[in-house]
Formats: C-alpha cells, sequence, structure tokens
C-alpha cells in the first residue's frame, strides 16, 4: 500500500511558514470578540469550541487543504465499504459497521459484514434477556447475581469506561478482571458467589495469555467450589472465534459470540465486546450506544471538512504536535464518570498512531502519535495542573463536561463547570509578571515587593486547548465521544501515511515475555536466549522467590 509523504504537500510548507510571526493566544482572542462563533463546531451528542487552539481562519483553512490534499475525504467515505486500510495484517477496518443499519451490505471477502453483525447482535441480546430475566441459572439452578469479563486491552479498557461512565446498572453487577496480577483475582473472586456467576471471557483468539491465565484460573476456582466440568457452561461465555480451543476450555459453539478480525480491539467496544455493557444495563441501552457512534459516523462520512468535529480536532492536534512543538495532550474530563476516558483512548490513539514507518515500509519524516495522559478534574488542578501553568513543558489539552450531569446536585456542577473554563482560559491567556505587578500594587504592596514577586505569579500561558461539551453522560452522547476520537485518529493516520490498525511493537514484548517465563519457572534456571542483564534479573528473582 503507497503512503503520501505529507510534509511534501504544499500546504504542508505553508503551514510552516505561518508558525514563524504566531501571535500569543491572547492575542488570537483579543482580536475577534466573535472567535467562539468562529471556532464552534456542532456534532451529535456535542459542542466543541475550538477557539482556543492556537490557529486563525488562514491556518485552520490551510489544514483542512492539507487534509484533502491527503486524500482524507475520499479516505473517510471508503471507511464504510471494503477497503484495504491494514495493510501488514491484510485486513479490512470496518468498526462501522458495527453500527451500520441492517439492510446495508459491505462484502469482505465473500461474507456480509453488516448481515453478520446484526446475527451477531440478535444472538447477544438473547444472551442478555435470559440472563437479566433470570432464565438463564447457574449449576445449582440460581439466577445470575454477578457477571465478570475477563479480557484486556481492548477487549477491557472500552467496556468497562462505558459501564463506568453510565453508573449504576439494573442488572447483574459488572466487574472487569484484566491484568495477569493475582492481585485482582485474589480480590474480585472472594467477593463472588461461584453459582451465581457468569464469566465472559472475551478474546477473539481465544489465546491472549493474560486472558487465558486468568480464565484457567478462574475454571480451577468454580471446580475447586463444587461445579462439575459439564456445568461449566453455565458460567462461562466468550467472545472468540475459535471454537477448538473454545471446546477444549469446555465451551460449547453456542456459548460464543463472534468478533471478526476486520475490528481491532481498541475498535471494538460497539460490537459483541460491548456484551457487559448490554448485561449491567440492558440491551436496550446498548443500541443507544450503538445509535449515537452511528450518528457520528454520518456525520463524519457526510459533513464538509471544514465543519467536520472529528477532522478539525485531528488537525488542531497535528497542528499543535508537528508545527508548534507540544509534547503531550492531556485529556481532562470534568466528570468522575469519566474517569477512565483517558485510560481508553491512551490505547485508542498511541497504539494506533504509535508508528515509525509508513504504510509502505519507509520512516516517517515527522512526529506520528500523540503521548496522551490526564485524569478526572478537579483533582489535576491539586495535582499536576501546577506544572501546566507554569512549568517549561509545552502541551496542549482537551476539557471535557456534560452539561448535563447526571445528578441533581446543581451547585457541585456550576462548580464544576467554573473551575473547567477558569482552566482552560488561564491555559490559553496566562498572566504576565507586568500584570501581575500591577496587580499586587493596586491592592498596597510596595513596588519593591511586588517587583520581586510577580516572576513567581506570572503564567505564560499560550497553551492550546479544546473544550468539548457533551449533550449529558447517556449512551447516546458517550457512543458518539467514542466514534469522535476513532476517526480522529483515523485522520490522523492518513495524513501521517501510518497504519493506524496495526500493533506489531506490542507483540515482541509478548514473544519475550514466554522466554523469559520459561526461564523464571525451569528447573534448570535456562535463559540462554535473553541477554546477560536480563538473565542476572532471573537469577534474582529465582533466587528470591526460593
Amino acid at each position: 500500500m503507497s503512503s503520501i509523504d505529507a510534509t511534501h504537500l504544499p500546504a504542508w510548507r505553508l503551514l510552516s511558514e505561518r508558525v514563524r510571526d504566531l501571535p500569543h493566544l491572547r492575542e488570537l482572542l483579543d482580536a475577534d470578540p466573535q472567535r467562539f462563533q468562529h471556532f464552534r463546531v456542532d456534532a451529535p451528542g456535542m459542542r466543541l469550541d475550538l477557539s482556543r487552539q492556537r490557529w486563525d481562519d488562514g491556518i485552520r483553512g490551510q489544514l483542512v487543504a492539507l487534509a484533502e490534499e491527503a486524500g482524507i475525504d475520499a479516505a473517510r467515505r471508503q471507511l464504510f465499504e471494503a477497503n484495504t486500510f491494514n495493510p501488514t495484517e491484510g485486513r479490512a477496518v470496518l468498526h462501522t459497521a458495527l453500527r451500520t443499519h441492517a439492510g446495508k451490505s459491505i462484502d469482505v471477502d465473500g461474507t456480509d459484514a453488516v448481515a453478520a453483525v446484526h446475527a451477531a447482535l440478535e444472538g447477544m441480546r438473547r444472551l442478555c434477556t435470559s440472563v437479566r430475566n433470570g432464565s438463564w441459572r447457574g449449576a445449582t439452578g440460581k439466577a445470575i447475581r454477578d457477571v465478570v469479563n475477563i479480557g484486556i486491552g481492548g477487549s477491557f479498557l472500552g467496556p468497562a469506561m462505558v459501564c463506568d461512565a453510565l453508573g449504576t446498572s439494573d442488572g447483574p453487577n459488572v466487574h472487569f478482571l484484566a491484568n495477569i496480577d493475582g492481585t485482582e483475582a485474589a480480590r474480585l473472586l472472594p467477593a463472588l458467589d461461584p453459582t451465581r456467576t457468569l464469566f465472559i471471557i472475551a478474546s477473539k483468539s481465544f489465546g491472549t495469555l493474560e486472558t487465558r491465565s486468568n480464565a484457567l484460573t478462574v475454571r480451577s476456582w468454580l471446580l475447586e467450589r463444587g461445579i462439575a466440568p459439564e456445568d461449566l457452561r453455565r458460567h462461562f461465555v466468550a467472545i472468540s472465534t475459535n471454537i477448538a480451543a473454545a471446546a477444549e476450555f469446555g465451551l460449547p459453539e453456542a456459548n460464543l459470540l463472534p468478533l471478526w478480525d476486520w475490528v481491532g480491539g481498541r475498535y471494538s467496544v460497539t460490537s459483541t465486546i460491548g456484551l457487559p455493557i448490554a448485561l449491567g444495563h440492558g440491551y436496550e441501552v446498548f443500541e443507544r450506544l450503538l445509535a449515537g457512534a452511528r450518528a457520528m459516523d454520518e456525520h463524519f462520512r457526510d459533513a464538509p471538512l471544514a465543519a467536520n468535529a472529528p477532522v478539525l480536532l485531528a488537525l488542531a492536534e497535528l497542528w499543535n504536535q508537528n508545527f508548534l512543538g507540544t509534547e503531550s495532550h492531556a485529556v481532562l474530563p470534568y466528570a468522575t464518570a469519566l474517569d477512565l476516558l483517558p485510560d481508553y483512548l491512551q490505547q485508542l490513539e498511541m497504539e494506533s498512531n504509535g508508528k515509525s514507518v509508513r504504510s509502505d515500509g519507509s520512516p516517517v519524516t515527522t512526529r506520528t502519535g500523540t503521548i496522551l495522559w490526564g485524569n478526572v478534574g478537579t483533582n489535576g488542578q491539586h495535582a499536576y495542573h501546577q506544572l501546566l501553568h507554569q512549568g517549561t513543558a509545552p502541551f496542549s489539552a482537551q476539557f471535557i463536561l456534560p452539561l448535563a450531569p447526571g445528578h441533581t446536585l446543581d451547585e457541585h456542577h456550576d462548580w464544576l463547570a467554573a473551575h473547567c473554563f477558569a482552566q482552560a482560559e488561564v491555559f490559553a491567556r496566562g498572566r504576565s509578571a507586568a500584570d501581575v505587578q500591577a496587580e499586587l500594587e493596586a491592592s498596597g504592596m510596595i513596588p519593591e515587593a511586588a517587583a520581586a514577586a510577580a516572576p513567581h505569579r506570572a503564567m505564560p500561558g499560550n497553551h492550546p486547548s479544546t473544550v468539548l461539551l457533551l449533550d449529558d453522560l447517556g449512551p447516546e452522547s458517550l457512543g458518539a465521544l467514542i466514534a469522535l476520537h476513532e476517526h480522529k485518529v483515523f485522520v490522523q493516520g492518513m495524513i501521517w501515511g501510518i497504519n493506524s490498525f496495526d500493533q506489531w511493537g506490542v507483540e515482541l514484548g509478548k514473544v519475550l515475555g514466554t522466554t523469559i517465563h520459561g526461564a523464571l519457572t525451569d528447573a534448570q534456571g535456562g535463559a540462554h536466549s535473553v541477554d546477560p542483564t536480563t538473565r542476572a534479573l532471573v537469577a534474582l528473582y529465582r533466587e528470591r522467590r526460593r
């Protein structure tokens, strides 16, 4: 698959020239009283304020021209039909098919992907109904009270984030078991009734190390507590296409839901991987999540590039990183319900676009990927915002605030919104030492003391940010938020010319981990295929474990 080098495009060269004389954000904001309206974008479930990005109309227009020159207009439409966007694995990329209306058709190697999705969703609906109405019974005839999702990466982060965001469920309690660290299982399992718990093994291959290890631990736990091997099917379902491995584990094909090669793990929350959401909150809620994602899909596909929320969000961050030199991107959700959103977006963005070669194998010639981090406000204001306001590392930020918070404590939400908007303003405007000194003198401080204190209280500002106002924390808004960022990643990857849908960097560590595990557990302590430093660590570990 050939790919362009965007740094050779005319628009890239013109943008490089614009950096030289770019004013401070304070000046850009003061120069246009209508700047908010000029840089506001409305999209399904949300409103984006891009007025505090460090750009003007000309730069935004040139960035849109860059997207056009990079072929984004055609590429976004190909994302909704048969395509070859994952050439290194020989796979199509069709997570948009997961929420496409029934009746559409997308042929993938002779199979209608949309029909396959809706058949799987029907199986998922039946399973959810039987668990939630009590007709699915455990080995002793008791209804299911707890559901545990065993999966890692995309099989964990998306469903966990959505379940957390939706809050208290009206169905079984939903738990997640992801890490291979035994602490997770050791803490969770004693709190469960084995006769009333259903476990979901979420692994396309049925072979992911962490997932398989946890599943085997749970299987042993059930057997030790009197669940007969032939009754394991009452306590396990799986999202996998490896029928043979599931049967070896003790699961019949009837207990499996499919997942397809054209869905990457980090893009799979709107697939059958979303089963924990549907079990906990109801299949109808999951359908509403799909509807929100579909609405954003349609906006991305159809809206002009210059008024397209995912496109403009991608272009703003590309401008910040590749031209303004920001080093990281802070995601700051002012909503405790979105506590897991930064974790989810870390995988989506950093696993997708952390690449150093283009799709054709040639090396990239500019920075790719985004170092993304953050946590819920206002907690961060009392932790790392000091560095953001007065530190030396350039960064960008995205603030996220729901307009309807999902509770009736209005005074709390008013304060939360006030802090969100205040932080965005200070990031942009800062406060000069001269202004600080004038304020101190006006308050009665002598000029000499005010001059000495001013540098310590000044803030440079000029940090670009987006304020994203969600309509609410309902499933439609969450689905739109997920799809917004999926498409943002796609646009950036296409402009950088990289494959956003493989993750070979993850694989080597897995292979070497298996080798080292053998050295740790082998009676002879052999570690001949690892380097001397690792052999020393293995020897120290074995000695201490003895």
